[in-house]
């Protein structure tokens, strides 16, 4: 456990959030929570496995790969959380048990059992805090300069959690304004069928999953979607780079309609 007058991330660690393409002209701000599993110096290995810090736990494996590919197909802005969300997952609010989780899914996490007030406090004001309001400082610049903002954040799941398998091969998820997921769920259904897509899976706003929607796209009136996809399908560049293409021309679409 990192004593909590340590601060949390170190010079040599660099900042927490990364932008790409920080004025691109498109409408789509895209962002990524989950894309890296590298955990600050100062916490070595949270007391796990290096199985675990590679599984889909410490990060959304491949997901940074089809964000940046979206990124660069529409030339649309790219914000990142460049630590794994084991120190602070940044699409849950400071108060949820799954911001810094003690377990995620079959795995006992030993660096995050019982932090304290001053610790949780500590991460939430170097990783959670920044991040989103980086997200906060683009989108005052595109409205200071006219440009319309719709909100995408890009994710992956595992196809076994819990020893359940998962048939859905992406989810399109919202929370109360459905625009952007309808359009690109109408799209998929009128383009070719390449995968199973479902709405509001594997997860949905029950779930708690769409801090980030609610955040930056609800609270300001933008469309705004949760792109899920199964992480088997992106695992490498191949697979990347079609899922990239794919989703971007159902965001295409929905942002044209």
């Amino acid at each position: 456990m990192v004593p909590a007058q340590v601060e949390v991330l170190s010079k040599a660690d660099g900042e927490c959030v990364a932008v790409e393409r920080p004025n691109g002209p498109s409408p789509l701000l895209v962002i990524c929570e989950h894309a890296s599993r590298r955990l600050p110096e100062r916490f070595g290995t949270l007391g796990l496995s290096e199985e675990a810090l590679r599984s889909h736990i410490a990060w959304d494996p491949g997901a940074l790969a089809v964000a940046r590919g979206i990124s660069e197909a529409l030339d649309a802005t790219l914000v990142y959380q460049r630590f794994s969300r084991l120190i602070y997952d940044c699409n849950r609010p400071p108060e949820s048990p799954g911001a810094m989780p003690e377990k995620s899914e079959v795995y006992d996490i030993p660096g995050n059992a019982r932090l304290g007030d001053e610790e949780r406090h500590a991460r939430t004001k170097a990783l959670y805090i920044p991040f989103h309001d980086a997200i906060r400082a683009l989108i005052r610049d595109r409205k200071a300069r006219g440009q319309e903002t719709v909100i995408a954040t890009v994710h992956s799941f595992t196809p076994i959690y819990h020893g359940k398998t998962r048939a859905v091969e992406i989810g399109i998820l919202h929370d109360e304004d459905s625009r952007l997921a309808d359009g690109m769920l109408e799209a998929a259904e009128a383009g070719p069928h390449r995968y199973k897509i479902e709405r509001n899976e594997p997860y949905g706003p029950a779930d708690g999953v769409t801090h980030t929607l609610i955040l930056h796209g609800v609270s300001n009136g933008f469309r705004n979607v949760m792109i899920e996809v199964r992480n088997d399908l992106i695992s490498d560049e191949t697979g990347q780079g079609v899922m990239a293409g794919y989703l971007t021309g159902l965001l295409q679409q929905s942002l044209d309609a």
